[in-house]
């Protein structure tokens, strides 16, 4: 399991299914069968050698003369004297010697090196998260909802990307996201990310009962950490609530809200789509209610268009009396527009 944040560069990679000591043992056997294989040549080819000490090459000889040969020691008491026996130690002892040195190093580097790093890299990573978004489930819905995270200004480095598929990660890292292979359901997992000091947490594992189990898992370990999550069963929605969602967003009911809105309008659709994304000319927008604002109505916000506001976790429309006098400690949803910058860098680029 590692943490990492995305490299320029990102090749495939997936994990081995074979457990570790098999993957040392069929090294191990490899390098037994290439020295079988040159201890068994120079013993048929044994005449082509000579020992400098008592000209009689033994078989321990032809081992000693191998080993040395391979590991580049040479002492010069065994030599080759014949030509078929300098070719074979030239053209197949000498790349065996360097498919050793391969063999080696890559195996350090498998099983010491880079766990070791990775390790020294997760726990550099992990001493700086906090007030991050932590992300479970990378499919299509996540997928969308990152980018238009990282659109409405979130750095990509505050994002942290959790799921079991090592592939599903390969577009996060590349966004330069922090991912962790691994499973959100766990406590360990969940830790391992900092939950309890994360600004905020997204769910959507494509099972609602994976979800829910996250959004229990998570809620259990940060108690007050606002959490969205995905169910795309209706019957679902009050679950999630009730294992502690914070939001819970079905996304086959706001489909349909939005194809029978457009019965009543051609304009409906296309303006919610506008409000809930950041390259429209509106933006929806959350904040608590300024010292300013307080005594005035809804209505009289200074920046926006206000729509709705929360009162002690109740919803008020701007019509109703609550929305007339505001008070300490509301929320107010508002309609702001998309800043005249970014609104021209989306009108160039549409330019064809």
């Amino acid at each position: 399991m590692a943490l990492r944040r995305g490299p320029d560069h990102v090749t495939l990679r997936r994990k081995s299914p074979l457990p570790v000591w098999v993957q040392i043992g069929w090294r191990v056997a490899l390098v037994l069968g290439l020295l079988v294989f040159a201890v068994l040549v120079h013993w048929l080819e044994r005449d082509g050698l000579r020992d400098n000490l008592d000209n009689h090459v033994s078989f321990l000889d032809v081992i000693y003369f191998t080993m040395i040969s391979i590991t580049t020691t040479g002492y010069g008491d065994v030599v080759p004297i014949a030509d078929n026996t300098r070719m074979f130690d030239a053209l197949v002892v000498t790349p065996i010697r360097v498919f050793f040195v391969l063999i080696f190093i890559g195996t350090a580097y498998n099983f010491v090196f880079r766990r070791t790093w990775e390790r020294w890299q997760m726990a550099r990573l992990q001493s700086r998260l906090s007030g991050h978004i932590v992300v479970a489930g990378f499919g299509t819905s996540s997928s969308e909802a990152v980018d238009e995270l990282i659109a409405r200004g979130t750095p990509a480095a505050e994002i942290v990307v959790i799921d079991a598929e090592p592939v599903a990660l390969e577009r996060a890292e590349s966004l330069g996201c922090a991912v962790l292979c691994a499973d959100a359901t766990r406590d360990t997992t969940l830790k391992d990310v900092h939950i309890d000091r994360a600004k905020a947490m997204m769910i959507s594992a494509g099972r609602d009962d994976t979800s829910i189990l996250m959004v229990l898992t998570a809620r259990h370990l940060a108690p007050r950490i606002p959490i969205s999550v995905a169910v795309r069963n209706q019957d679902n929605e009050l679950l999630a609530r009730q294992a502690g969602a914070t939001t819970v967003i079905n996304p086959v009911s706001f489909a349909g809200l939005l194809l029978a809105g457009s019965t009543h309008g051609e304009h409906i659709a296309d303006y919610l789509a506008d409000l809930a994304s950041s390259s429209g000319r509106v933006q929806l927008h959350e904040r608590n209610v300024t010292p300013e604002e307080c005594g005035k109505p809804i209505s009289a916000i200074a920046n926006g268009l206000g729509v709705r506001l929360y009162r002690d976790g109740k919803p008020y429309g701007f019509w109703e009396p609550e929305a007339q006098s505001l008070v300490p400690g509301d929320c107010i949803i508002e309609i702001l527009p998309t800043a005249p910058a970014e609104r021209d860098v989306e009108d160039q680029g549409a330019t064809p």
